[in-house]
């Protein structure tokens, strides 16, 4: 014994509690989690039956051995598990603080496990789900392990949450709701489920229409509670309501497109509302109703074809609208109910405020004016009047002579327009075209012979008028003997009488006439 003291190097050997030689030899010290088998050997090692190590291992740790013989966990999944050394991952006797389990997280395949990462699981953090001081296997391994805080249902759906949901996100569930007394069909299918389950109200939940929908009901529960028999999941709007059948009025064109209250105002479907037109339309009738109550006899039911109306005035009014009268609006001369006001078919029946004539031209309008243009389009013709208008008169303006716009009251003798320009200031009467004409008031025809009985010959047909004719206005008719425009002239003094023309004649007056 001194010598084995001595070879193991004490200097003295202070006699202590007997060890095994197994632990003297022993290549290090345990890990500390084996600690409390320092000292003893035969808890991992079999003096007789090496390859028997891994059978006390497995009684120590009996949950991996189990997962081995159940072919679970990491251990139990792995290749070659059920014959391999544990000492062949596991090393001992290197101290302390080593590291027996050499596992790299960063490295590590969760698949190689009973719980892949999948979806969102791959980005979470180790610690997440692997608690300091605690086992990795430990590691819950349900949904309502980790997501109990999280979860909306308050547990009243049980604790399977992956029946519904995929952990590649948590609102992607999948719960087949054709498998419950209520199929979820249309816009059901594309509700939230608390719209339905408020308050995590699962079970018992009604199916019956107005359960969820009273507060929609526009008919106050006045048609029954089985909106099914009208409206379909689809769209609530889409009613297969027969409205011809049911209420012997056949919605059409617009009126297939209104809602059900824009007509039944009350709310009450059973209330009476009129099937006429201006039962509903009264308020919006453009007609204010001059034009009576048959509004389809002229409209249709569809808005797009509410207007242009299919009223043929020629055919249904007995006047045909042409020109202005095709743009006008009906009320512009339907002014009074179409029953009370019967319209005349002349233009004066419409027109004859406006009329500025007074009325002296008739009543036929169109004789001057056309239906384009009250004032442009006028096709007046003056040579059908009593008054043609010939030579200078066609170029003067039409104000120069109709001061006023009743025309009919227009001059018509040449001397009520032309009295200012009259050089003989009424001596020669009024008959004034009996000289002039209208080609040019210069251009005068008089035959003095004719008209006076005083032919103008010789110096008489050189002479002026006025050479003759000095009286004042009025006093026209002159004497036909000499004397009485020469006596000025006759140096005889009177001796030889008036009849100068016995010696003078007309063509000088100085030098007189052999006597015969």
């Amino acid at each position: 014994m001194s010598m084995l003291v001595s070879l193991l190097g004490f200097a003295s050997w202070t006699p202590v509690r007997a060890a095994s030689l197994e632990t003297l030899l022993a290549p290090g010290k345990l890990s500390t989690a084996h600690a409390k088998s320092d000292e003893a050997c035969t808890a991992c090692h079999d003096r007789a039956d090496r390859p028997r190590q891994r059978v006390l291992c497995l009684d120590c740790h009996k949950p991996i051995g189990e997962d081995i013989r159940d072919h679970r966990g990491f251990h139990g999944r792995r290749e070659g598990a059920a014959d391999a050394q544990c000492s062949a991952c596991h090393t001992e006797h290197v101290g302390r603080d080593a590291r027996i389990v050499n596992l790299q997280p960063s490295r590590f395949d969760h698949a190689a496990t009973d719980y892949a990462l999948e979806g969102a699981h791959g980005a979470v953090a180790c610690a997440a789900c692997h608690a300091a001081g605690k086992k990795h296997r430990e590691a819950p391994g349900r949904c309502v392990d980790c997501h109990k805080a999280a979860e909306p249902h308050e547990g009243r759906l049980g604790t399977d949450c992956a029946s519904c949901h995929s952990p590649k996100t948590w609102s992607d569930a999948s719960f087949d709701h054709g498998k419950t007394k209520f199929s979820l069909q249309a816009r059901h299918a594309e509700i939230a489920c608390n719209a339905c389950h408020a308050g995590n109200r699962w079970k018992d939940t009604p199916t019956q229409c107005v359960s969820c929908h009273a507060v929609d009901d526009v008919h106050r529960t006045q048609r029954g509670i089985q909106c099914g028999s009208c409206h379909n999941q689809k769209a609530w709007d889409d009613a297969r309501f027969d409205h011809g059948k049911e209420t012997g009025f056949v919605l059409v064109g617009s009126h297939a497109k209104a809602s059900c209250q824009a007509c039944h105002t009350s709310g009450n479907l059973k209330t009476k509302i009129p099937k006429d037109c201006v039962g509903c339309h009264a308020g919006s009738d453009a007609h204010a109703g001059r034009l009576g109550t048959k509004c389809d006899t002229c409209h249709a039911a569809d808005a797009r074809r509410w207007k242009p109306a299919r009223f043929d005035h020629a055919k249904d009014g007995k006047y045909a609208l042409q020109g202005r009268h095709a743009k006008l609006g009906c009320h512009a001369c339907h002014t009074a109910p179409v029953a009370t006001q019967k319209l005349g078919q002349d233009c004066y029946g419409c027109h004859r405020s406006r009329d500025v004539h007074g009325g002296t031209l008739g009543r036929e309008c169109s004789n001057c004016h056309g239906l384009d243009s009250f004032k442009a389009d006028i096709r007046f013709d003056h040579d059908l009047t009593r008054y043609p208008l010939l030579g200078q008169h066609v170029a003067v303006p039409c104000v120069q002579c109709h001061a006023t716009r009743r025309y009919g009251d227009a001059p018509k003798a040449c001397i009520d327009c032309h009295a200012a320009r009259d050089l003989h200031r009424g001596g020669l009467g009024k008959d004034c075209e009996r000289c002039h004409g209208p080609a040019a008031w210069n251009r005068w025809e008089f035959d003095h012979e004719h008209e006076s009985g005083f032919a103008l010959d010789g110096a008489h047909a050189k002479a002026a008028c006025s050479s003759c004719h000095r009286q004042p206005a009025g006093q026209v008719k002159l004497g036909k003997d000499c004397a009485g425009c020469h006596t000025r002239d006759d140096i005889h003094l009177g001796q030889y009488g008036r009849q100068c023309d016995r010696c003078h004649s007309t063509e000088t007056f100085r030098r007189p006439r052999k006597l015969q």
